[in-house]
């Protein structure tokens, strides 16, 4: 067993080195001295003190490893769980091993959630393979453990898995993977799964799947459906108002997102910092510059909701794609203290530099760029772009020069309920052969029809 390997059982006699192995049977025998540990453990985890938690379960191994049982550590991984710390809770497994909790169902679990909470799949997906009876709350932990870490494609087939070894998914399973489906797109799966929603008669069908199913639609960029689903829903929230303001947003439907938001506002909802996200995209895509200021300042003065980061980015965007550069720039340079101006906000004018050729703004944007650690070639790209249209050819390829070889874009398409990824001269592919077999086909085709192409691989 792999655990049992690890360099954290080394770890875990290091940090108990007086640590002597009591058996399962003598540990069961003592539940009465096991009930206030673990009441204690309970209420660090409520009061999410994580540090005093692992400190008191440290202790308790060193004086009395009996007084601990599977309650006990199951507390303790959701403590480091919920701390992301990517050490602790593996010196925890190693005694949830050692002293034979591992065939525990809940115990096993609450690992793979915490291997997800780290960023650690390889480990998440060994504790599940190692649990003998698999039941449909394991699969979904780990389900969403893969689209938590954005590996949706994998979380998907995982689903399918589910269904092959003949487990009915509930509610929670299919919040998961309808947000699996708005990650990827993948609509054809999503409208499945509202298909499989409305013939099941033992689904709790409470709004938050229904609120999943909205998010789905919406980031699939099916509107219509959206909106009928969105029209059937009585009881909406801020989470429902929220998805379908995003959804016309994101679509450059900005009345129609507008207008919703102040029928949300009539219905005595209080939007939340992500529904003026919604709001903002929706100004921001059609230049709306004095309604986005508008609402900017009213999340703050009447709703007492702080701007984020993400709020800063979209009234950038907003500036940038109304032409002023200046007043962009300027408000990068105010924003307060808390939230600091990151690449992707002097990236977003540097773009709007270049669309509208301000190629002095567009330098300094550029020098302001270098203070970040990540470079990318397509910053030097548009300076090029500036250079080669004011007929700057020096500097034009001084900028082509800087161009590192950069990691090329994937594409995703979906065939038979399958998603498919392809980079540019992709052989990886187990069909590759066939696939560049159909385009020759193709571009020979077209090559020998009236239009007279020419087309080269």
């Amino acid at each position: 067993m792999r655990f049992l390997k690890s360099s954290s059982l080394i770890h875990f006699h290091r940090v108990f080195p007086k640590f002597s192995l009591t058996k399962p049977s003598q540990i069961h025998s003592h539940g009465q001295t096991r009930s206030r540990p673990n009441e204690v453990l309970k209420e660090y985890l409520k009061a999410n003190a994580t540090t005093k938690a692992i400190r008191f379960l440290r202790d308790l191994i060193r004086k009395s490893i009996s007084s601990i049982d599977s309650y006990s550590l199951l507390y303790i991984i959701k403590v480091c769980t919920r701390k992301s710390s990517p050490y602790e809770a593996r010196q925890f497994h190693t005694l949830v091993v050692k002293l034979s909790y591992n065939s525990i169902i809940f115990v096993q679990t609450s690992l793979i959630n915490y291997y997800s909470a780290v960023a650690n799949l390889a480990d998440a997906r060994q504790v599940f393979d190692e649990i003998p009876t698999k039941n449909l709350v394991c699969w979904t932990a780990l389900i969403s453990a893969y689209v938590d870490n954005q590996k949706p494609n994998t979380a998907l087939k995982l689903f399918r898995e589910i269904q092959m070894n003949n487990f009915e998914p509930d509610e929670v399973t299919l919040v998961v993977a309808l947000s699996a489906c708005a990650d990827l797109g993948a609509l054809d799966i999503g409208k499945w799964i509202h298909n499989f929603i409305r013939r099941s008669k033992n689904l709790n069908k409470d709004l938050p799947l229904y609120n999943a199913l909205l998010n789905m639609y919406t980031k699939c960029g099916d509107i219509k459906s959206a909106k009928m689903l969105f029209n059937t829903i009585k009881n909406k929230n801020v989470t429902t108002w929220t998805s379908m303001i995003t959804g016309h947003a994101i679509h450059g439907q900005a009345k129609e997102a507008l207008a919703l938001f102040t029928a949300m506002t009539d219905s005595k909802i209080v939007p939340n910092d992500v529904t003026f996200i919604g709001v903002l995209m929706a100004c921001s895509h059609v230049a709306m510059v004095d309604e986005g200021k508008h609402y900017f300042k009213i999340m703050s003065e009447e709703y007492g909701l702080k701007p984020k980061v993400s709020h800063f980015g979209c009234m950038i965007d907003l500036l940038c794609r109304a032409g002023c550069l200046q007043e962009a720039k300027d408000f990068i340079l105010e924003m307060p203290e808390r939230v600091r101006p990151n690449a992707v906000m002097w990236r977003t004018l540097l773009g709007a530099c270049s669309v509208h050729g301000d190629v002095d703004l567009g330098e300094e944007v550029r020098w302001r760029l270098g203070e970040f650690e990540e470079n990318w070639g397509g910053d030097d790209v548009l300076m090029g772009n500036m250079y080669a249209s004011r007929g700057i050819w020096e500097k034009k390829e001084m900028s082509r020069n800087c161009v590192d070889k950069r990691i090329p874009g994937c594409s995703l398409i979906e065939v038979g309920s399958e998603i498919y990824e392809f980079v540019a001269a992709d052989s990886d592919h187990p069909f590759g052969c066939k696939i560049y077999e159909v385009i020759q086909s193709l571009f020979g085709n077209m090559r020998a029809s009236s239009y007279g192409c020419t087309f080269d691989l």
